[in-house]
């Protein structure tokens, strides 16, 4: 017995301290960045710590979402996926988000957009006219001005997010419609915590995304690339997903079909894509992608990148991301980095020298 004990221990340390002498994941500052253009905004060394919004975090520093992705191992159908992402031909990145309106004389901003709210902020009714099973219940603190996804007269996705600024609470409708009496209708609804890791919705409900997954913590800000640094995954859609999904995501609509990907899978731009001929904003996304990545959260136009829209972003710079192919990213397997299914907690990786250490397990007493 002794003699298995310390062969069991001896092998496990010799394993720990490989793992624990590679090289750790470290919050950096974006690469070094070109001298910026005349008239251009600066951009700052990069801060470190949890994503925050007008005062809350944007769930803690160990949620999935706030996870970097850059040392997780391939997924074995990564090729695969990645393929099938462009599918309808669109096999570049996009902005989904910017300045300005689309198409140009409408009232349609170019992006997803959000408020924030005072804890003081009424609440109304909210009465869904679809998923009412799979959703949150009202009322809501929404503000009679909220924007909505695609301007009022939209007939699109009509997303409507507001985050309580004093409770850190974050509410987020799809399809919403002011109902004429001081609330609002909409085909499904969700409420998130931003400052705790779950639990997390019930598996196989959707929220106001196909995933189940919150919007708002996915979005590409103005103020967080002007920051220096996006220090979360951001979301993205494609034209076909499977009927199922892996975690963080709890809803699936899509076909059964093995070589779509699922809904909650992690992309990640790969190491060895250059970044340097980019402009220095660009390169704060594109530092995200690889440090953090993407989440598939919904099913659209492929390789679409999802962001709020504000009056001081530069379209053209945002376009750059037009040269950057879907082929030079890559799916991780973010499995490894799951506590509990219900929770959006993750465990370091690679894996801490304590995280061997349990031989009461693997000695029989």
């Amino acid at each position: 017995m002794k003699i298995r004990f310390f062969f069991i221990f001896g092998t496990l340390l010799l394993l720990a301290c490989t793992l624990t002498t590679a090289a750790q994941p470290t919050v950096e500052a974006s690469p070094a960045l070109p001298q910026n253009p005349p008239n251009s905004p600066e951009i700052p060394i990069a801060p470190t710590g949890t994503p925050t919004l007008d005062g809350c975090p944007v769930f803690p520093a160990d949620n999935i979402w706030n996870a970097r992705v850059d040392q997780l191992p391939v997924h074995p159908m990564s090729d695969t996926y990645i393929a099938s992402i462009s599918l309808e031909g669109d096999e570049y990145l996009h902005p989904d988000f910017g300045s300005g309106v689309w198409p140009p004389g409408s009232n349609s901003p170019i992006g997803i957009p959000f408020v924030t709210a005072p804890g003081v902020q009424a609440t109304v009714p909210i009465s869904y006219t679809n998923y009412g099973d799979e959703s949150d219940p009202g009322p809501f603190p929404i503000p009679p001005d909220a924007p909505i996804e695609g301007g009022p007269d939209s007939d699109g996705d009509r997303h409507v997010l507001v985050l309580d600024r004093d409770t850190c609470v974050l509410y987020e409708l799809y399809y919403a419609f002011q109902d004429g009496v001081g609330g609002w209708l909409a085909d499904s609804g969700a409420v998130y915590d931003l400052t705790v890791n779950g639990p997390l919705r019930p598996d196989g409900w959707t929220s106001a995304d196909a995933a189940g997954l919150p919007i708002l913590p996915g979005l590409v800000r103005y103020d967080e690339v002007m920051a220096g640094a996006i220090q979360h995954a951001i979301r993205f859609t494609a034209p076909y997903t499977q009927d199922t999904h892996v975690w963080p995501a709890r809803h699936d609509a899509g076909d059964p079909d093995s070589a779509y990907p699922p809904m909650g899978i992690r992309l990640r731009l790969k190491a060895n894509f250059d970044i340097s001929g980019y402009s220095p904003q660009m390169q704060v996304i594109l530092t995200a992608l690889k440090q953090y990545g993407m989440i598939l959260a919904d099913n659209g136009s492929g390789w679409y990148l999802s962001g709020a829209p504000d009056e001081n972003w530069d379209n053209d710079i945002l376009h750059e991301m037009d040269d950057v192919p879907g082929t030079a990213f890559e799916v991780v397997d973010a499995s490894v980095l799951m506590i509990d299914y219900d929770s959006g907690q993750v465990r370091s990786w690679p894996p801490a020298f304590t995280d061997f250490l349990f031989l009461p397990m693997l000695v029989r007493q």
